[in-house]
């Protein structure tokens, strides 16, 4: 227990030696899993309580939460499989040497902020908002050096592997959303 919550005020605090450590030690995916499950029950019960007492229906605020608590989770796994696969492809360094689960453990513990995601619930709606709005800066600055540290190599190539990613993930999504569903 010591050793993960050590790891995770490392990972908060954007120390490189901390991502090295959680990318060497093959043990820590499940810790990783539990970092990205606390965000998601950060992120849904802020959303709970930014819709609470609002006119929105329960279906809505549930159909709401919901989705808001899935995000961390969809993020973690997609995002680390589109970083894993453009930077160990297309940005791949000379030092590159790496797997899926060495992404998928550093990037989860990039998620160590999104505890505080239960924010997005605070009043006045803005600042709740300006809140989630830091944390997710906050995260995404971890994810830069998480992938950073997981795919060994420099501060440019990660962010053009954050960003492929990030492009790539959001044409997942937008496409989902457009595709039509199929008739009976």
């Amino acid at each position: 227990m010591k050793t993960i919550l050590r790891r995770m005020l490392g990972a908060a605090r954007l120390r490189a030696d901390t991502y090295e450590e959680v990318e060497a030690d093959r043990s820590s995916i499940g810790p990783a899993f539990v970092i990205v499950l606390i965000a998601a029950v950060a992120s849904g019960a802020g959303t709970a309580l930014r819709y609470a007492g609002s006119p929105l229906s329960a279906v809505d605020v549930g159909v709401e939460t919901t989705i808001s608590a899935l995000l961390p989770l969809m993020l973690w796994f997609a995002g680390s499989a589109f970083a894993f696969m453009t930077g160990a492809s297309f940005f791949r360094g000379p030092e590159t040497e790496t797997d899926f689960a060495e992404v998928l453990r550093t990037s989860g513990y990039a998620f160590t902020p999104g505890g505080l995601l239960v924010v997005q619930g605070l009043r006045p709606e803005a600042l709740g908002i300006v809140g989630a709005w830091l944390v997710w800066l906050w995260i995404v600055a971890a994810g830069l050096v998480a992938i950073r540290q997981a795919l060994d190599f420099s501060t440019l190539r990660a962010a053009g592997t954050f960003g492929s990613a990030a492009v790539l993930l959001w044409l997942l999504v937008w496409g989902l959303g457009v595709a039509p569903l199929p008739l009976p």
